[in-house]
């Protein structure tokens, strides 16, 4: 049975090929022009492709990194064509995202065996957040659990009300104590609902705070601690959704929030909007924490789970 077989559907498959489009086309493209008509891997080689993996937001460190990686197994192996030096590659991105111990995933698996399971999501406002957080809801929905949202986004009333129109299309649970109440209140209780309602998952908004907001960011530390107060071992994911087409900044963000408090996951968002896709490499490098879920598409099924394996061998299909 092939790898997609066994991982993937066709549907989902084309969704990942679909989505990842706009990255393999400014990618590829532009690496095609670096190999064209070069007869050795040499320094001005080396260099075209540096701008290439910079220009697709992979990133310097990342991309100083793979460099390395190619320019070591050319001097073990001698000269590389442009098939092997395509298969050089995709084995050492394939290798960066193992290193951050992502464990590819079959299918939506909750952080937790315990019950509640309680995931809190973070990120900036505009990254998609409140919607990854309905399909994630949808997709928990499918598996016939029990699932509350608790409307952690005090500071904006269109949050609450977004929310709460996500959890009706769901079909589950909705928790909110209303517009300018304390969000770490919210989450408290949130949790306690899920107790008291034998929910098995919690999942809980909060308001999108710039990462240059020092006072906004010390306050997921608040929440956390609300969390934990109610039940002892939650939450059991802190969830950092990202915005692919934000290309750099979005590593930026990661930056913050990682120092902030402790982010377990990430989901990146919007993939079949931008050509920045390499973005995910130097994401999944620089912090260690492991990509969980990615956004190819407007769908309310079109929030997969991040299987690195998949995502490179599209990228390179």
């Amino acid at each position: 049975m092939s790898f997609f077989n066994r991982f993937f559907n066709k549907e989902k498959k084309e969704d990942l090929d679909k989505g990842l489009e706009k990255t393999k086309s400014n990618f590829f493209g532009k690496l095609a022009k670096a190999v064209a008509g070069k007869k050795t891997v040499d320094i001005s080689f080396l260099d075209e492709l540096e701008s290439v993996l910079i220009s697709s937001d992979v990133g310097l460190d990342t991309t100083i990194k793979i460099l390395d990686r190619l320019e070591e197994e050319v001097n073990k192996e001698g000269y590389i064509n442009t098939n092997e030096l395509n298969e050089i590659l995709r084995s050492t991105i394939v290798q960066l995202l193992s290193e951050n111990n992502t464990v590819d995933i079959e299918d939506y698996t909750l952080p937790s065996t315990e019950t509640p399971c309680v995931i809190l999501v973070v990120g900036v406002n505009g990254v998609g957040k409140t919607t990854t957080i309905g399909k994630l809801a949808w997709q928990y929905k499918q598996q016939g659990k029990k699932v509350v949202l608790g409307a952690g986004d005090t500071f904006r009333a269109a949050a609450v009300d977004q929310l709460k129109i996500w959890s009706e299309r769901v079909g589950c649970d909705f928790y909110s104590k209303g517009m300018n109440t304390d969000p770490a209140a919210v989450a408290y209780e949130t949790v306690k609902y899920a107790q008291e309602n034998k929910c098995d998952v919690a999942i809980i908004d909060t308001a999108g705070r710039l990462h240059t907001k020092i006072n906004l960011m010390k306050e997921l530390s608040k929440i956390k601690k609300s969390i934990s107060k109610r039940m002892e071992t939650a939450p059991h994911e802190v969830l950092l959704v990202l915005d692919a087409t934000t290309g750099q900044n979005a590593i930026e963000q990661a930056r913050h929030f990682t120092e902030a408090t402790d982010v377990t996951a990430l989901a990146l968002t919007k993939l079949d909007g931008t050509a920045k896709g390499g973005v995910a490499l130097g994401i999944s490098d620089q912090f260690k924490v492991p990509i969980k879920y990615i956004g190819v598409g407007e769908k309310i099924e079109q929030l997969q789970v991040f299987n690195k394996r998949a995502f490179v061998d599209s990228l390179f299909q």
